[in-house]
């Protein structure tokens, strides 16, 4: 039987959410692509408990994770019941809806219909009562934002889940489902923005109106698919997600021009004491502004090695003007 570790809380910085009264750890768990039945059931719960030991409280997860679609949510289900029952406390698990799960017109996107039904089986897979955080996991653009942002509310009210959050959505739509939220008395808890050095989208201002709204944000893909770590300094690796068939990163993309960005970005990393990986994390929390960061992890040192950028989180002017400099180029 697991026991957790005692020091579990001693080294992870918890930053709050927005306006709100919780607290997310500065690393996140996503288990979008290494938790399904293509990898070990071992190694699943080994990461699970590793992140648990090094305070990773928070679990991040969607309705279409795996592969194949619900099966992340399977796996940590069997997990909680494992290892995780006597801490559901402590945890901080949250999932989406918005993205296609079954066949037909209620299997995707943002209607009542398809955002409270994909909770419920999402709950049924989990094994759970409630998720801390439910989110709208993309706009859809013809469902009214007032129907998507009630379906959330009504999770809240009917017990299935504490906050609710949005992903995806642009800063006017921020704003609007804010609003929208706030007049049903269930106010918007956090965006999860895509946002790396590579990808700077939420500058655009999406932060600005977190800021102004007070609004928590937990970033993903941090490390830009791979990119943002030692793997492609030297090209593209075999085995690697470029030189796979992953719709999720093309090898056009690993061009030479990119591959001397990653190169100086490494030397500056490397003069302050950490990986590639490692600083782009930190650079992602940096003045702390972004609540979170989500990290997957493949095995318990890559989730360790993660866990050691948030020794390390200022940065001075002159390594930013040079990131900069190079990400420009």
């Amino acid at each position: 039987m697991y026991t957790a570790h005692p020091d579990r809380y001693a080294d992870m910085p918890y930053r709050r959410t927005g306006r709100s009264g919780l607290k997310l750890p500065a690393l996140s768990l996503g288990l979008w692509h290494n938790f399904g039945p293509d990898r070990p059931v071992e190694t699943q719960r080994a990461i699970l408990r590793r992140a648990f030991d090094l305070g990773v409280t928070h679990f991040d997860l969607a309705n279409n994770y795996g592969p194949p679609p619900g099966a992340a949510e399977s796996a940590l289900g069997d997990a909680l019941k494992a290892d995780f029952a006597p801490y559901r406390d402590e945890l901080v698990i949250s999932t989406k809806a918005g993205y296609l799960m079954w066949p037909g017109p209620y299997g995707e996107w943002g209607s009542r219909k398809y955002v409270l039904s994909s909770l419920d089986q999402s709950l049924a897979r989990m094994g759970l009562d409630y998720v801390d955080i439910f989110y709208s996991h993309r706009p859809d653009p013809e469902t009214p934002l007032e129907e998507t942002m009630g379906a959330l509310h009504s999770a809240v009210q009917q017990g299935k889940a504490l906050y609710v959050g949005v992903s995806n959505y642009s800063p006017e739509e921020t704003r609007e489902a804010a609003r929208i939220l706030g007049e049903l008395g269930t106010p918007l808890l956090i965006h999860q923005p895509r946002y790396s050095m590579l990808d700077r989208r939420p500058e655009d201002g999406l932060l600005d109106t977190l800021d102004e709204l007070r609004v928590g944000s937990i970033a993903y893909s941090p490390l830009e698919q791979g990119l943002l770590t030692s793997r492609y300094l030297d090209g593209i690796p075999e085995g690697s997600r470029a030189a796979s068939d992953s719709p999720f990163l093309s090898a056009d993309k690993v061009t030479e021009d990119l591959v001397g960005q990653l190169r100086a970005l490494a030397e500056i990393a490397e003069a302050r004491g950490q990986s590639l990986a490692q600083m782009a994390l930190a650079w992602v929390l940096r003045g702390g502004r972004v609540t979170s960061a989500l990290i997957g992890a493949s095995s318990t040192q890559q989730l360790e090695d993660s866990v050691t950028a948030t020794r390390a989180l200022d940065f001075d002017e002159e390594e930013l003007a040079r990131i900069d400099a190079i990400i420009k180029q």
